[in-house]
């Protein structure tokens, strides 16, 4: 079992601690810090954690053994190699960082520091995503063509406009840091690193200062292309479109991410007809923090590597560039 500190008790902060203080026995949190502790100081007594408004407090608590950031997400690089540098495990909500720079910089800290870095990217661990994954290892798909991916809903739209989740300087490009990160990971996972992309964005309903629409083309260096987009102001929709030269698979949610529920996967070969079936959910944030406090305790590797934390990070800042600069960017490697 890890003990962890949280950092940051917003609504997804409290829900990684009543996910974990109820369902893991890998990974529980003792030590809770906010800026505003008052208004959570109920939920941390409630769970058990000892709360403060001071990140070094969890910093130097030798019982703390990893450090869980869901802060707002310009804070990130610089919390995180704090994390490191004082010899915690460090787990960072996506995005890891804003900038490849510092994402580059946060993995460097924990190489040097010999902690192990994970990130919010839960996506990766649903069952439906691991099964067009396995496809595309066996070769069951063919040459990879093109993706389409999309991840939309209105969860945010009732924030006020001055809330950092809309804010240009933690959350540029619209909906990007909201929903559109987990697609470019999912897609960089599948289909390897991006060479060059297109992005634009459109206000159309909200009054956010970054837009509510987000549409990113992209190519990767493989030769496939992709169209990523993800909207703040629509019902919940999730889709993963996947064509091959062989074969086309897609995977279709029908419920919020964050409920169990099923899946609808089809996929169709050449010179056949579409099969569809459910594939079951699981709660995935759950199983990235569990795999995290497995590669914590030294039992097992932690599956997301940092190249593609990295590269993503790269694929979100070159996303930013082209929104500003309206027209294509290549995406920086390294």
């Amino acid at each position: 079992m890890i003990d962890a500190a949280i950092v940051g008790l917003g609504w997804w902060g409290r829900h990684l601690v009543e996910t974990a203080q109820t369902s893991s026995r890998r990974i529980r949190f003792v030590r809770a810090v906010d800026s505003a502790p008052e208004p959570v100081r109920e939920f941390a007594g409630r769970h058990g954690l000892h709360l403060s408004a001071d990140y070094t407090d969890a910093l130097t608590d030798p019982q703390v053994q990893a450090v869980i950031l869901t802060t707002p997400h310009a804070c990130h690089a610089e919390q995180a190699i704090q994390a490191a540098e004082a010899g915690k495990h460090v787990f960072v909500e996506k995005p890891l960082a804003l900038t490849g720079a510092d994402a580059a910089h946060i993995v460097a800290s924990c190489e040097r520091a010999g902690v192990v870095l994970g990130v919010g990217h839960e996506r990766r661990f649903e069952p439906a995503l691991r099964e067009i994954k396995a496809m595309i290892a066996d070769g069951e798909l063919g040459t990879l063509m093109h993706a389409e991916a999309h991840f939309s809903h209105d969860t945010l739209a009732a924030l006020d406009p001055s809330n950092w989740r809309l804010s240009p300087m933690h959350a540029p490009a619209a909906g990007m840091t909201a929903m559109g990160v987990h697609l470019t990971d999912t897609l960089i996972d599948l289909m390897g690193p991006v060479a060059h992309l297109y992005a634009e964005t459109a206000k159309q309903v909200l009054s956010s200062p970054g837009g509510d629409v987000v549409s990113v083309l992209l190519k990767f260096q493989n030769g496939a292309t992709a169209f990523v987009s993800a909207i703040l102001k629509t019902p919940f929709f999730m889709r993963l479109h996947v064509f091959g030269s062989d074969a086309w698979i897609e995977a279709r949610d029908r419920v919020r991410p964050e409920a169990e529920g099923l899946v609808d996967v089809i996929r169709c070969r050449a010179g056949g007809s579409p099969e569809a079936r459910e594939v079951a959910s699981i709660d995935a944030a759950l199983a990235n923090l569990e795999a995290f406090a497995m590669a914590a305790a030294g039992k097992a590797t932690y599956p997301i590597p940092v190249r593609d934390m990295v590269h993503n990070v790269a694929v979100l800042d070159a996303i930013r560039r082209s929104v500003e600069l309206g027209q294509p960017v290549e995406v920086a490697s390294g």
